[in-house]
């Protein structure tokens, strides 16, 4: 367990630094002439839409600890605190665009409507983590911390290739979105990933999510210099953002994959935010944080700094009150859609290796259906 007696105590919200923020930690709107056009088009039910998705992201993430801890689930990685960068950014996500998440955005698979209890099953044991992209645009859960960033460059550099980036048609620009943590930036992988997309100019945005730990280690001990400052070296714009400041997400992304799209190349997004809960539920955040830091940043919560700022533009306790039901609901099912995850024929391990037939798979699957069937009980 690595601890850093050395880190800076929470004084201010961005202790390291700047970040880009439209909404204060106390649910006031901030001017900002660079992004608050961004958000300018949004109304207010648009605003109620992504506090709902929050409360109700917020909800499932409990629900699947609650799973876990019962025995349901084998392991859960929970993304409670981190709703405000998760729910922004997706919002800013065209759907033609293509997503290369890590294993916390539970938030990003809800908004781009994914089905929820699917992220359940690769923790339940009962999927192998495959994904096809001809049917969704959302890969599954990378837990080979930093491997898909190299994934989303290279997926970035084929819509290059494809003739889907700087067009002038503005429905067909595309753009690739990975998602990662403040920990995977150590990675050797994320820096092989900024170097191709920076010598590439593919139109892939970088969000990594700081949520200040990466399990036990500080931010402040992984990097001297903000997260933001990492692209600089590869020739890639870096941004910090608030990442508790749902508003300020949903205007950083989308500015920079509209410069992605248009040909402009990569950006690096750094959220800073807060994993309010443990790295996974095998982890005892108890061990290395202290409980004044946990109520700091309790204080810069995202849901509760939207719904003082809805409520400043009229949205009433009924409207708060049905999201809250409607999470009660969601949290049921997801409950029940759990307990009937069922696991699928091991042959099906076999499927999908290959985008075609292949002879050695083909052996193999044969073999090890007569492997099973010398199991079967005879009458």
């Amino acid at each position: 367990m690595i601890t850093d007696t050395h880190r800076q105590t929470p004084t201010a919200a961005h202790p390291r630094g700047e970040s880009v923020q439209l909404l204060s930690e106390t649910g006031v709107r901030k001017p900002d002439e660079r992004y608050a056009p961004r958000v300018s088009h949004l109304d207010r039910q648009d605003l109620e839409s992504f506090y709902r998705d929050m409360v109700v992201v917020r909800r499932f993430d409990h629900e699947a600890t609650a799973l876990q801890r019962h025995g349901e689930l084998g392991l859960w990685p929970p993304c409670f605190g981190q709703e405000g960068a998760q729910v922004g950014s997706a919002h800013a996500i065209a759907r033609r665009d293509f997503i290369f998440p890590s294993y916390r955005e539970h938030g990003v698979a809800h908004v781009r409507g994914m089905p929820l209890d699917r992220l359940l099953s690769l923790y339940r044991g009962v999927a192998h983590g495959g994904y096809n992209p001809h049917a969704h645009d959302f890969t599954t859960a990378s837990l080979v911390i930093g491997s898909h960033t190299l994934h989303a460059v290279g997926y970035a550099m084929g819509i290059q290739r494809d003739g889907d980036v700087g067009t002038r048609d503005h429905e067909r620009n595309r753009a690739v979105v990975s998602y990662l943590g403040d920990g995977a930036t150590s990675q050797g992988d994320v820096s092989e990933a900024l170097v191709f997309a920076a010598s590439n100019n593919a139109p892939v945005v970088f969000i990594v999510q700081n949520n200040q730990w990466a399990i036990s280690v500080p931010d402040t001990t992984q990097s001297p210099v903000p997260l933001s400052q990492r692209g600089q070296g590869f020739g890639i714009p870096g941004v910090r953002v608030d990442g508790n400041d749902v508003l300020a997400c949903y205007a950083v992304t989308a500015e920079a994959l509209e410069r992605a799209r248009n040909g402009g190349g990569p950006t690096l997004i750094e959220a800073v935010t807060y994993r309010r809960g443990a790295h996974t539920t095998s982890d005892d955040p108890t061990r290395y944080r202290t409980s004044e830091e946990e109520e700091f940043w309790a204080q810069r919560d995202p849901i509760t700094r939207l719904r003082t700022y809805l409520e400043s533009l009229g949205t009433s306790t009924e409207f708060f009150d049905h999201v809250d039901d409607q999470a009660d609901t969601f949290g049921e099912e997801i409950r029940q859609a759990c307990r009937n995850l069922k696991a699928p024929a091991r042959s099906s391990m076999f499927d999908h290796v290959y985008a075609t037939d292949h002879p050695q798979v083909d052996h193999e699957r044969e073999w090890f259906t007569r492997f099973e069937e010398g199991f079967e009980e005879t009458p």
